[in-house]
Formats: C-alpha cells, sequence, structure tokens
C-alpha cells in the first residue's frame, strides 16, 4: 500500500482532514460516480457509529462496495 493521502472536506459545516491510502481514495471516486465526494463522505459520516472513526468507516465502505460488484 502507497503512503496516506490527506483531503479535507465541509462535513456539518466543519472543516474535517481525511487521511487514507490512495487506493481508498480511488474506490471512493468511483462509488461518487453519480453525487459528490463531499456528499458521499458526508453519507457515510452520517450514518456510521460514533465510536468508529470516520477513516476507518470509509475504508470498510470500500470494502462493502467492491464486494457488492462481485468477483
Amino acid at each position: 500500500m502507497s503512503d496516506l493521502v490527506k483531503r479535507s472536506f465541509t462535513l456539518s459545516r466543519h472543516r474535517t482532514s481525511i487521511a487514507l491510502e490512495p487506493e481508498f481514495w480511488a474506490v471512493l471516486e468511483e462509488m461518487s460516480a453519480e453525487n459528490s465526494l463531499a456528499s458521499l463522505i458526508a453519507s457515510i459520516d452520517a450514518t456510521r457509529p460514533p465510536e468508529r472513526p470516520l477513516a476507518s468507516a470509509l475504508r470498510v465502505a470500500c470494502l462493502v462496495f467492491l464486494r457488492s460488484k462481485g468477483p
């Protein structure tokens, strides 16, 4: 895996930085093909359990998305 890439977004009117591997950013961009990346991340943020860090929730969302696509 590559080094982490940090991106910043505004979530609930607060600026937030998220650091993920480039491979996860690529999957998130694919997932957000019909909407903006910011709105996808906001949606995942709004539905994650409070004890789960946002970066972890994004990685899990990527895995769920990829598994739903099949082999």
